[in-house]
């Protein structure tokens, strides 16, 4: 029994997203179709990809209220860039870029400002928002170069590229985590960040470097999703702060920090895809979409509590 448990315990995640896929399975006959588990992965990927970001933040005890903001600027700026007759690839590359600006400040205000993260992510959540509103006067843009949507619409043996550059991501992210010294110092820090600071670990550094890993997916992200729709809108990325933090959290990582890791997050984000599709497919309105779905991340929070609880 106590063996059961256990299992229960450390693969509770892969349980709850298994379980969620049958439910929806027999709930309605478009589920468990091709062309709908693409639609999830590829929609699960925008989110997995930002809260690689969210994670490395989270780790060191902090958090990033702007992710869905910066998207959204990174957006637009990358839709004037195009439209302006930006070759792509230095638009892909500039509007990730951005995105690294808005990190860089949020980081230095942060570790060297002493500023909360909550106030400056939130101050920072606001003003890309207001930025994406104001450069093109609250409008859309569109009439990119038509290169441009095929780094979006493509596939690779049937797989949207979505996955792919999930992948690199997140190979990418558990290298900086498990094999670089950086990855570790980011668990130290949210550990204990007086201790590590004392163990000669330039605390300030570290810490802005997650943040900076935040803004840099989050331009990403920008650019992706503008790709993927083929116009520019400063309402893109709503929610996606939301979405980030509870795909990490769901995944196991702890809000006070030094506790976590990516393979949860890549879990949770596909357990949030997952039950938002199935929700949309058996016509469940929005708003109780979202009653929903902060009640599992409420259930995961108190799930991984009562985890410790019990070690």
């Amino acid at each position: 029994m106590n063996r059961i448990v256990n299992v229960v315990k450390s693969y509770g995640i892969y349980f709850a997203l298994l379980t969620l896929v049958v439910v929806f399975s027999f709930a309605s006959e478009w589920f468990f179709t091709v062309d709908n588990l693409m639609d999830i992965l590829v929609q699960s990927s925008l989110i997995a990809i930002a809260a690689v970001g969210q994670t490395f933040v989270i780790l060191t005890g902090g958090i990033d209220l702007s992710v869905g903001s910066v998207v959204a600027f990174s957006s637009i700026c990358t839709g004037m860039m195009l439209v302006s007759g930006i070759p792509i690839p230095l638009v892909i590359i500039l509007g990730s870029l951005i995105g690294t600006l808005y990190g860089l400040v949020n980081g230095v205000l942060i570790s060297y400002g002493k500023i909360p993260a909550f106030i400056v992510t939130l101050g920072a959540m606001s003003i890309a928002r207001g930025g994406a509103l104001a450069l093109n006067s609250g409008r859309p843009i569109s009439g990119f170069p038509p290169g441009f949507e095929k780094i979006a619409s493509y596939s690779v043996g049937g797989i949207p590229v979505f996955v792919f550059y999930t992948l690199i991501v997140y190979v990418i992210g558990l290298i900086v985590m498990y094999k670089l010294k950086a990855g570790r110092y980011l668990f130290a820090i949210g550990g204990n960040k007086q201790a590590t600071r004392l163990a000669g670990i330039n605390v300030r550094r570290y810490e802005t470097f997650a943040y900076v890993v935040a803004g840099l997916l989050s331009g990403l992200v920008g650019v992706l999703l503008t790709a993927r729709l083929n116009y520019a809108t400063p309402l893109s990325g709503e929610g996606y702060e939301l979405d980030t933090i509870a795909a990490a959290v769901i995944g196991g990582t702890s809000l006070s920090g030094g506790e976590g890791g990516l393979i949860g997050t890549l879990v949770g984000a596909l357990l949030l895809g997952t039950l938002k599709d199935g929700l949309t497919l058996l016509n469940v309105v929005s708003y109780y979409q979202e009653i929903i779905i902060g009640s599992v991340i409420i259930g995961a929070v108190f799930y991984e509590r009562a985890k410790k609880s019990g070690e």
